[in-house]
């Protein structure tokens, strides 16, 4: 039977194991995919911990992973616009996880993954790269103005940075010294924690703040920063809806559909480097989950299915 990879109760990496499960059979509004890869992304080991289970219950065991990509098997009743072999990336439908040899997507947060671009690139965009697309054009700031990171060296960080980039904004973001060197490859500039207070660092070189900022990280990070924004309808988070909300900010939106297209055509168009190049065969996805749960990890992670 086909090889999944979970968790069978909430808690901490020990829950996480492999099993076999049979393929599963898609529903209405649902394709069913042979995956070729899957993004790996902070929510879920977040969903793994039970710390989003409030709003968002999950049934256990769980398949953990949120975007994928693969090859149609099965088109579920109601499907249009999907043949079998077609080669696709998207949103894993609820009750199926990504990090698996087969999975359920759900048909409209699904699109047809451009002809040159790589199946781990294309499980890059879903979630990540639609989140930073979501968030940046949620904040409408206009050329020239200064955008602030929260997080900028992860998956959603360095897509939101070379969306902001091209937009005309002047990009600036939080993250460890290791992430330097990919941070200023985006023509981002990196403030780094280890330096001492973020506020304080980024008025040193700006006075009056920044002009908007995008949350990656939430807690503290969030809060330590949040008055560097004057308007706070300019603070969005994809990471801590709680927090950005007592701060006068707001969580990120996303039409899926609509923006997955459009970053499929960005990455397609060489406008877009998701930069999936932490690729980790899937018998190592706890190793995967593990970086990606740390913050150590270097733009996008990405399990590879053979």
């Amino acid at each position: 039977m086909p090889k999944v990879y979970g968790f069978r109760e909430y808690g901490g990496p020990d829950k996480q194991d492999f099993w076999e499960q049979p393929k599963p059979t898609p529903g209405p509004s649902e394709l069913l995919i042979a995956v070729k890869a899957a993004g790996v992304n902070p929510a879920d080991a977040k969903i793994r911990s039970g710390a989003f289970h409030a709003f968002m219950p999950t049934d256990l065991p769980s398949v953990m992973g949120s975007e994928a990509s693969g090859v149609v098997e099965e088109v579920g009743m109601d499907v249009e616009g999907f043949a079998v072999g077609d080669e696709v990336m998207g949103r894993t439908a609820p009750g199926s996880g990504g990090f698996a040899e087969y999975t359920l997507l759900t048909a409209d947060a699904t699109a047809k993954k451009p002809a040159h671009v790589s199946f781990t690139d294309a499980a890059a965009l879903p979630v990540a790269s639609v989140t930073a697309y979501a968030g940046v054009r949620q904040l409408g700031l206009s050329e020239g103005q200064t955008l602030l990171i929260i997080g900028i060296g992860g998956g959603i960080g360095v897509a939101a940075a070379q969306i902001a980039r091209d937009q005309g904004l002047n990009v600036i973001g939080t993250g460890s010294e290791s992430k330097r060197d990919l941070v200023e490859s985006l023509d981002a500039t990196l403030f780094n924690y280890a330096d001492g207070n973020i506020a304080e660092q980024v008025r040193s070189i700006l006075p009056d703040g920044v002009d908007g900022v995008l949350d990656l990280v939430g807690g503290d990070a969030l809060r330590q920063v949040s008055g560097l924004v004057a308007d706070k309808s300019k603070l969005v988070t994809a990471a801590d809806a709680q927090t950005a909300g007592e701060l006068g900010g707001s969580a990120v939106t996303r039409d899926r559909v609509g923006i997955l297209k459009t970053v499929a055509e960005l990455v397609a168009d060489g406008k877009l480097n998701p930069h999936a190049v932490d690729i980790v065969p899937l018998d190592k996805a706890a190793d995967a989950i593990a970086g990606v749960e740390s913050g150590h990890s270097r733009g996008k992670v990405v399990l590879e299915i053979p």
